[in-house]
């Protein structure tokens, strides 16, 4: 089953509801990272949240979401588009803890001091960025946290990344419950109650129940209907312009100074791992272009 977003809403109109499921850009993500268990949890949740979120946004709209806690992990960020892209990258790949319960300590990872910081690009000049301290660094329920604090949309999020034995994952997705005002609270206790009543999301993608499944699961009895369908693949926008504009904000004096003394450099994108050489002469035609006035 190909990794796909699917948004639905009430007949009232008073709540929306977004399912996901990621299995696919998540395994891409840590395979392309070389990740431990530890950060396969963590960036699985930050990328399969940061989907559900763009799932709320507009065409050719993104959201970055950041967690920088004071954690093994360091930061995890994860970037969407309405449009169905996914990237992401965490600090420490390879940092391990000790679990928890017999569970993967995601929370203890990202670290219980810090912070979320949650940008929305409207367009390529306004973005609106947003920033609360670290909630319960369990991933989900700060994004949770976010949207009911800074955009006053009380909402329920869930998410699950599940680990094969050979560290493998096996399974990723989630789902996102936002009420609007008046808020109906007929309505709210019956999704609260067939949420509570959900089996693991684990194990309801492992059986290949959809998004539209889950969310069916979700709103029971609710009249809801689809808004919004869409695929989601893990892709990157990196390129050898931006590489070479990322070369320009270093100056001339490190531009001559890495032609002179390394005769080249190698630039790596922080999402994809895709490595970018650059000779000597190039470097050098970097500097030239770097020493002429702006106009």
């Amino acid at each position: 089953m190909a990794d796909s977003i699917e948004r639905v809403i009430s007949q009232k109109g008073n709540f929306f509801g977004v399912a996901c499921n990621t299995t696919d850009l998540v395994a891409k993500a840590c395979r392309r990272h070389d990740v431990g268990p530890l950060a396969a949890a963590a960036i699985g949740r930050a990328l399969t949240g940061a989907a559900l979120l763009a799932a709320l946004l507009k065409d050719n709209q993104s959201v970055m979401v950041k967690f920088a806690g004071n954690g093994p992990l360091g930061k995890v960020l994860a970037e969407a588009g309405y449009d169905g892209w996914v990237r992401g990258y965490v600090a420490a790949p390879h940092a391990e803890l000790p679990l928890k319960n017999g569970f993967i300590d995601v929370a203890a990872g990202i670290g219980h001091a810090g912070l979320l910081t949650v940008v929305k690009k409207i367009s390529a000049s306004k973005t609106y960025p947003g920033t609360i301290p670290l909630y319960t660094s369990e991933v989900g329920d700060d994004l949770a946290y976010y949207l009911s604090q800074s955009e006053q949309t009380p909402s329920t999020i869930g998410l699950s990344v599940h680990l094969g034995a050979d560290g493998s994952v096996a399974a990723a997705g989630g789902f996102l419950i936002q009420s609007l005002p008046p808020a109906d609270e007929t309505i709210l206790t019956a999704l609260e109650k067939n949420i509570a009543r959900l089996p693991p999301l684990s194990q309801l993608l492992g059986q290949g129940c959809s998004p539209a499944g889950i969310l069916s699961k979700i709103f029971g009895k609710i009249p809801h209907r689809t808004i919004h369908t869409r695929e989601l693949s893990y892709q990157c926008s990196c390129s050898i312009e931006k590489m070479e504009n990322a070369l320009l904000s270093l100056g001339v004096k490190e531009l001559e100074d890495l032609a002179e003394k390394d005769c080249g450099a190698e630039v790596q994108c922080e999402f994809c791992r895709q490595k970018y050489r650059f000779s000597r002469s190039e470097l050098e035609k970097i500097a030239a272009q770097a020493q002429k006035p702006f106009h």
